[in-house]
């Protein structure tokens, strides 16, 4: 099989837009995606975590890849993220991928029955990724969610003999040293996509070329001057831009997390993505308030 070309730059990990009474607002990714864009944004990863893939049923996931792509219309890179813990499910989203035209698909383990070896991992994802076979398929290793913790590195060393499109892996994990492993294995042949925005700095320094984050939703524009100050040397300006996307995170950590926080300023700043599905419960005038004052604080609207 042909190599797929490796990704670069920062992608997005665009909020599912949805109306007050939950149901899809389709009609928002069109502006959504231009704000992306305009923040020279270099893809989408939909309905992952921050997209609440595992709060939509799999026919309103299939609407929003297709709303996106045709948004995107070859702009943005089309990430799918087509994991789910029925392993057919996922076979399906992951066509359905392909065959509206999205560039990539991506996949979390199954996370209420799980798998207890590398071995179990790559028999449930072989069937998904063969699919979409025509599109890179990455692994999207999340433990914190997902509950599996199984080595990434062995997963993409054996893995490939069954799973010819396998690409690489998005890595959103905090062990540095396994991220260091995958990206070294087998001479640099695997594509590791950076996961956590308050450490993207490390990222960098370790080799990584592309990185997947809530807060670029609406911090691209800063995360892109982090990028340009390490590729230029400046290790100071970009631990700057280091340390201020932390004071970001911190913000909305105190709003419930990047899924909840980060719809409720996308709302601020005029992109209606109106507010997370059940059990993550609703933003509330007051909490609003607050968070305008928490971002004035930090000069959020100034500096994005």
């Amino acid at each position: 099989m042909t190599p797929f070309p490796k990704l670069k730059g920062l992608i997005a990990a665009p909020f599912t837009p949805m109306n007050k009474d939950g149901s899809l607002n389709i009609a928002a990714v069109g502006p959504y995606a231009e704000k992306l864009v305009g923040q020279g944004i270099a893809g989408v990863f939909i309905c992952g975590t921050t997209g609440e893939g595992f709060s939509m049923t799999p026919e309103e996931r299939k609407t929003v890849a297709e709303a996106w792509v045709k948004a995107s219309a070859s702009r943005l890179k089309v990430i799918v993220h087509a994991g789910h813990n029925c392993r057919e499910e996922a076979a399906g989203l992951a066509a359905h991928a392909q065959d509206c035209g999205a560039c990539a698909i991506a996949s979390i383990a199954p996370n209420f029955y799980k798998p207890g070896c590398v071995e179990d991992l790559i028999g449930f994802f072989a069937p998904v990724a063969a699919a979409a076979q025509k599109l890179p398929f990455y692994y999207y290793n999340m433990p914190s969610m997902s509950g599996v913790s199984l080595p990434v590195d062995s997963f993409l060393h054996r893995g490939a003999e069954r799973i010819p499109n396998l690409q690489g892996v998005k890595f959103t994990h905090n062990n540095l040293m396994e991220m260091i492993q995958c990206l070294n294995l087998d001479g640099g042949r695997f594509e590791v996509l950076h996961g956590y925005d308050e450490i993207l700095l490390c990222g960098l320094a370790l080799g990584v070329q592309a990185a997947v984050g809530s807060t670029y939703n609406y911090a691209g524009r800063v995360y892109a001057g982090l990028i340009k100050a390490f590729d230029s040397g400046n290790l100071e300006k970009a631990r700057e831009y280091q340390s201020y996307c932390v004071e970001i995170v911190k913000v909305i950590l105190k709003y419930g997390g990047g899924v909840r926080g980060g719809k409720a300023i996308m709302n601020l700043l005029g992109i209606p993505c109106g507010e997370c599905r059940t059990p993550i419960n609703r933003f509330t005038a007051a909490e609003y308030e607050n968070l305008r004052k928490d971002l004035d604080a930090i000069d959020f609207f100034d500096k994005i």
